[in-house]
């Protein structure tokens, strides 16, 4: 096949200070670690939860009054994390919450964070009910996470297997900083989101709440994700799978712990070309293999799995039962 060739996208962002908690809600963001903060809260015991002090990923304070509880999202090797390599720094928490036995792993080797200090409590979704994907006309693909995690590598695929390779393939493109309440983050991508308007298979709908995504996620058949960006968990996969899409993905970072082996993974690559050449053929295997018997076989139980592992009835009451431990222990 013919060789793409594609370079890499710089991400510039203006910093702007967190909450209290960790979140950036009072700018808007309705970002992975918005999600999870604000369905836990709505979903665990108030009185139990007003015993605790719950700060994620970003501490700029902690309660004397109360137990602190470091929800970890980001990588290890982000600044907000570097105090952990301080013992009276990390002192100050009574656990560790992380996202994945992945991130948690990395926490240990590269800041030296004991594993008796923290608990693994994986993200969670509300599951998607049954629905029929479209099976005459062209598959969907749909990319719906930040530009940064792997979009410019996805468009020049797209275009290749859509126009050199004639496959019958339609692109959702739900991608923008306005998410997270900075727009302003999104002026190096706007000339790839001109692409993206320019081509006419790929619909480009820049940021849109969940809702709405989730309803394109329902007509989607695959997750194209040619991930550059290292997850610590992935609520978008986690969505995508429990509506019933083939994922396409690298085995970078916590992707093979959330995808379960369910994805049409393949070996991440440094060299952006080499990811992109990659990606494009297994991309056009998982378009061409869709409807397959064997395919469709395995999707089903990939909702089954990921409708029960990841919904947060599971997660809150799992989260019920390790804040109540750590009362009782207390005493």
């Amino acid at each position: 096949m013919t060789k793409l060739k594609i370079s890499g996208l710089k991400e510039s962002a203006e910093a702007i200070g967190p909450t209290d908690n960790g979140t950036y809600s009072h700018i808007g963001s309705k970002g992975g670690t918005e999600q999870m903060y604000e369905g836990l809260t709505q979903r665990v015991d108030p009185s139990l939860l007003e015993n605790f002090n719950i700060i994620c990923s970003r501490v700029r304070s902690v309660d004397e009054n109360k137990m602190n509880i470091l929800w970890l999202h980001d990588t290890w090797d982000d600044p907000e994390s570097q105090h952990l390599k301080d013992k009276k720094s990390l002192d100050r928490f009574t656990k560790l919450v992380f996202v994945s036995n992945y991130q948690q792993s990395t926490f240990n080797i590269g800041l030296g964070v004991p594993y008796d200090k923290g608990i693994v409590l994986q993200n969670a979704i509300v599951p998607f009910e049954d629905h029929v994907k479209e099976k005459d006309g062209p598959i969907r693909l749909i990319y719906h996470t930040t530009p940064h995690r792997g979009l410019e590598l996805l468009v020049p695929v797209f275009e290749h297997l859509a126009d050199q390779r004639n496959l019958d393939i339609v692109l959702d493109v739900y991608s923008s900083f306005e998410i997270y309440g900075w727009k302003q983050r999104d002026e190096p991508y706007l000339k790839l989101f001109d692409r993206c308007r320019a081509h006419p298979k790929i619909n480009y709908h820049g940021y849109q709440p969940n809702e709405v995504v989730r309803e394109a996620l329902k007509k989607a058949h695959i997750y194209a994700y040619p991930n550059i960006w290292p997850e610590t968990s992935c609520i978008s996969v986690l969505e995508a799978m429990s509506a019933g899409c083939t994922v396409v993905c690298s085995n970078m970072a916590a992707l093979p712990e959330t995808c379960a082996n369910f994805a049409a993974m393949y070996n991440w690559n440094e060299d952006h070309n080499k990811h992109a050449n990659t990606f494009a053929g297994v991309l056009n295997m998982a378009v061409q293999n869709f409807w397959d018997e064997q395919n469709q076989a395995k999707l089903h139980m990939q909702r089954i799995f990921f409708n029960n592992f990841y919904n947060w009835n599971l997660r809150a009451a799992q989260w019920d039962g390790f804040l109540r431990s750590l009362l009782q222990n207390s005493k």
